[in-house]
């Protein structure tokens, strides 16, 4: 909190190829937990896509289900189908 500028020394970013004091494990590890950041981020971003895909899905899935539903509760034509043969029925 010290410092001049007001940047405090955990929030500097530093360049690893141009950072004196760090010996090459040293680059080799920051590089993998970069690229291990990086996958996370990847991965919520994705997570959150795959989510909303889903959602998606689900609600079309269900308009469907609903819609047949509804329009079969609609249908009359076995209800005519039924009167038809109760008079056929009656004449016989």
């Amino acid at each position: 909190p010290g410092e001049p500028g007001g940047e405090a020394a955990f929030a500097r970013r530093i360049d690893p190829v141009r950072e004196p004091g760090l010996s090459p494990e040293q680059r080799i590890f920051m590089a993998q937990v970069e690229r291990a950041q990086r996958q996370r981020a990847l991965q919520r971003r994705l997570r959150s896509r795959n989510a909303l895909l889903a959602l998606g899905i689900g609600a079309v899935a269900f308009g469907i289900y609903g819609y047949t539903f509804y329009s079969v509760s609609q249908e009359r034509f076995l209800d005519e189908l039924e009167q038809e043969a109760e008079a056929a029925r009656a004449r016989a």
